[in-house]
């Protein structure tokens, strides 16, 4: 009854062709403007999963609370000393705060007067100790340059350290390090090479330890979603700016671009890109599979225009009831080419076998119509079976894959009306030639044979291949973390491997919010006793401890130190005859001293080039005194500063820092930072479950990478079991038999455990993104077999050698273009996808060309 309402169907759209043909161009311009005026697209992860899961909702409050990390723009910076690198960053900001069309706020985390002027507090007493006593041994050579913050007076001090030699009271071997800074610098600017000279390494290098090396610059851009990369004005907005900036253009300093919008939008655009072309090769490459498949021109334009409008009817679709893709739901157009042709290749192949009793070929439309009754419901149900795999995802809370299985779902169903109907009328229209024999692969007659023949031992090798792939599913490994699906050479994630190297800057932090600042005082020494723990930030981590102590040793030294560094009047800048004399007079304090100094001693070095800039020309003395001293009055000036430190109060933190762990009801946040690199799955899941035994509450981005994963396994497990299960049903409905609807399961399994096997052996990790291929595995692997069992159950002999085989032939040729262009992609998300769809692939065309042959039951018809 179905296949002659199929058959009926068909005739009719072949007999009014024209009329089909206007209706699915109306329908068609429709889908165009649905998709055109409704169709959107982000690149925010954080829509992937739905908001109802527990620990969404406990990172959704987070970032609700704590707004200032979240959709920004980060610029690294580093450079070849720190202060360039400070300089580089307070240029950016300042331009960037200028940029009210592209930016809301500015701001930089680590440039900030409270910290800086309180950074001695939040060293340990011995470290402490030790800076203070550098300083203060160094107090004469600090004075001279107070008075004199240029090379003179550079140069005067160290003609003083070479009267103190001769008096027998050297330097301190303490300052023996910067010595040998000196040395090196003034060798380079004698050379005709000066380069920045670092005071604060100098004299403040403990302090500069204790950053990351790298200077940040945070931006809240103004996001465009109107646009592909909504963060694309923005970033190109500062990297104009980045290229101006002095120490950038002189190559001193280096600036990437990171965060979150960073990331996303460079996601996006290499994805984007990638599906463009990937379309644009497959439907060539299908083209070219089609020519092969049917040879003639007459059939091939109808099945890529029914293939082209059947995408263009899917879109419309989803403009309608998804309206915004996602990363993982924009891979519906691939996947639909991919698999939607093989509809249009069983039609087409077996319409070309269509023959009168004599051999001739079948007038066009009798072959329609007969081609409509025979295969119109085997079409339906592998349709019906593939959509169902992709539709069991929607209920999950993976909405990413949820979007795409409604998408591809409702697709299929698309793509077997437009077989039914549309294809019929253009094959009419286009009078399609159906050759002058019969398709199929007479060559298979002996394969065929083989397989029947030894069916035992064939089945016996699957039967091994099967249990040894039901072994390894225990060893799949699932890799949890979406930056390893992001091109590791784009700009963001270059900056951000960067990053990790520090735990102080990784982004794999867990988050935690309590009551009160005194539960975050408890609960910071618990997490901070844990052993996969590097810090743990909050409010009071601010409040330095043993104050008092440090306070005095600070005072003590201050006393000593500042009525040297705070000088009135310090002395004019020098011109370049002042200098070369200053040069002069110091290498002949040094020269006599250098009798009583071992052969290595920087003072060596330091004399030779001071000689060398006491004859140097002007250009060269006056560049070598910029390079020295470009930031040496900062320094100083600075070192005045952290000399007067202030007691520190959870009251006295400043609100720009204090914002980003309490909020104004009393609540307290904790930053959690872990030891060694958590891209690594076994670290993550450590750092949470011992993080988690403290609170089991946490948040933050380690959370959300490690539940991500365990949602979207459930997910996958939940909709696979339920795919199959739906499968069988709609199997065991159509053929009414359980023996045949196990022999269509049987190799879908077999296919299944291949792939598992060939996943441990390449090796291939799964990943949030590839694993989209193992439901597309079922609605493949259905198909494929539903046409041999129902060819077999038809009376239909050597399945090999029937134009079935060729079809499905190409059809997983064309189906594996496809896939294959996902492969070549420089997504590493989509090119995982691409490559274990085809492992999957492969391994179906396996189960369906060999195993089924050897696994179909011998009928009467059968030859001994």
């Amino acid at each position: 009854m179905l296949s002659s309402l199929i058959s009926k169907i068909v005739m009719l759209c072949a007999r009014k062709a024209w009329v089909v043909l206007a209706l699915f161009t109306l329908f068609g311009a429709g889908a165009i403007f649905a998709s055109a005026t409704l169709l959107g697209v982000t690149t925010d992860t954080d829509k992937m999963f739905s908001s109802s899961l527990p620990w969404k909702k406990r990172n959704d409050e987070l970032s609700k609370l704590f707004p200032q990390t979240d959709g920004t723009l980060v610029a690294v910076i580093r450079s070849d000393i720190p202060e360039q690198g400070r300089a580089t960053a307070r240029a950016l900001a300042a331009a960037l705060s200028r940029d009210h069309a592209h930016f809301t706020s500015v701001r930089l985390p680590d440039d900030n007067a409270f910290l800086t002027n309180h950074a001695l507090l939040y060293l340990d007493k011995p470290k402490l100790e030790t800076l203070l006593n550098s300083i203060i041994a160094a107090q004469p050579f600090l004075g001279t340059l107070a008075a004199d913050p240029s090379a003179r007076g550079l140069f005067s001090a160290l003609g003083l350290i070479g009267e103190g030699i001769q008096t027998g009271n050297g330097m301190p071997d303490s300052f023996r390090p910067e010595l040998e800074g000196f040395a090196k610098a003034l060798h380079e600017a004698a050379s005709g090479h000066p380069k920045d000279l670092s005071w604060q390494n100098l004299l403040a290098g403990q302090l500069s330890s204790l950053g990351t090396g790298y200077v940040f610059v945070i931006a809240k851009p103004i996001l465009n979603y109107n646009m592909l990369q909504p963060g694309g004005a923005a970033a190109a907005a500062m990297h104009a700016v980045i290229s101006q900036l002095p120490f950038v253009k002189s190559g001193n300093a280096v600036v990437m671009i990171t965060g979150e919008v960073q990331l996303n939008d460079e996601e996006f655009a290499t994805v984007a890109n990638g599906m463009a072309l990937g379309l644009i090769t497959s439907l060539v490459l299908v083209a070219l599979w089609l020519a092969l498949a049917v040879h003639s021109p007459r059939v091939i334009f109808p099945i890529l225009v029914t293939l082209v409008t059947g995408l263009l009817l899917t879109t419309g679709f989803a403009a309608v009831m998804v309206r915004t893709l996602n990363l993982i739901s924009i891979a519906f157009a691939i996947l639909f080419i991919g698999i939607a042709v093989d509809f249009a290749i069983q039609f087409c192949v077996r319409l070309r076998g269509q023959r009168l009793p004599d051999g001739r070929p079948m007038p066009l439309d009798d072959a329609l119509a007969r081609t409509g009754y025979e295969t119109g419901h085997q079409i339906l149900i592998a349709a019906l079976a593939t959509a169902t795999g992709f539709l069991a995802f929607v209920p999950t809370n993976f909405v990413g894959v949820a979007q795409l299985g409604l998408i591809a779902g409702v697709g299929m169903l698309i793509a077997f009306l437009s077989t039914i109907t549309l294809l019929p009328a253009l094959l009419h229209l286009c009078r399609a030639d159906l050759g002058k024999r019969a398709p199929g692969f007479a060559r298979a007659a002996g394969l065929d044979h083989f397989l029947r023949e030894h069916r035992r031992p064939v089945l016996a090798v699957f039967v091994i291949l099967g249990l040894a792939g039901a072994g390894l599913v225990p060893t799949l490994g699932f890799d949890a973390d979406p930056l390893h699906t992001k091109n590791p050479n784009s700009e963001g994630m270059r900056a951000l491997a960067l990053l990790e190297k520090d735990p102080r800057s990784s982004p794999y932090t867990a988050d935690l919010l309590v009551p009160n600042l005194d539960v975050a005082r408890t609960e910071a020494a618990k997490l901070a006793s844990l052993p996969s723990v590097q810090m743990v930030l909050w409010l009071g981590s601010f409040v330095p401890d043993d104050q008092k102590d440090k306070l005095a040793m600070v005072a003590d030294a201050a006393s000593l130190l500042l009525p040297t560094l705070i000088v009135p009047q310090p002395a004019a800048p020098p011109d370049a005859d002042a200098l070369r004399e200053a040069a002069k007079q110091a290498a002949a304090k040094l020269t006599p001293a250098l009798a009583k100094l071992p052969p290595n001693d920087p003072l060596r070095e330091i004399t030779a080039s001071l000689v060398m800039l006491s004859t140097a020309p002007d250009a060269a003395v006056l560049a070598a005194n910029a390079a020295l001293t470009r930031f040496l009055p900062e320094q100083l000036a600075e070192l005045q500063r952290i000399l007067r430190p202030t007691p520190v109060t959870l009251h006295s933190i400043p609100p720009e820092i204090a914002e980003q762990y309490a909020l104004p009801d009393g609540r307290a946040k904790l930053s959690i930072y872990p030891k060694g690199h958590l891209s690594d799955n076994k670290v993550l899941g450590r750092f949470l479950r011992e993080v988690q035994s403290v609170d089991p509450n946490a948040g933050g981005p380690a959370l959300e990478i490690f539940e991500s994963a365990r949602t979207l396994v459930h997910a996958f497990t939940t909709a696979a079991v339920s795919a199959l299960a739906m499968i069988a049903i709609i199997l065991f409905a159509a053929l009414r038999r359980l023996l045949d609807m196990a022999l269509v399961m049987a190799p879908l399994v077999l296919s299944a455990l291949l792939t598992v096997i060939m996943i441990v052996t390449i090796p291939e990790t799964l990943n949030y993104a590839n694993i989209i291929a193992l439901p597309l595995l079922l609605g493949v692997g259905v198909s494929f077999n539903i046409y041999f069992v129902m060819n077999w159950r038809a009376g239909v002999r050597g399945p090999l050698t029937s134009p079935t085989a060729r079809a499905v032939l190409f059809s997983a040729l064309t189906t594996g273009t496809a896939f294959g262009s996902l492969a070549a992609s420089h997504h590493p998300g989509t090119a995982s996808m691409g490559r274990l769809l085809l492992i999957s692939l492969g391994c179906t065309l396996i189960a369906t060309l060999i195993f089924i042959p050897a696994l179909l039951p011998k009928r009467d018809i059968d030859p001994e």
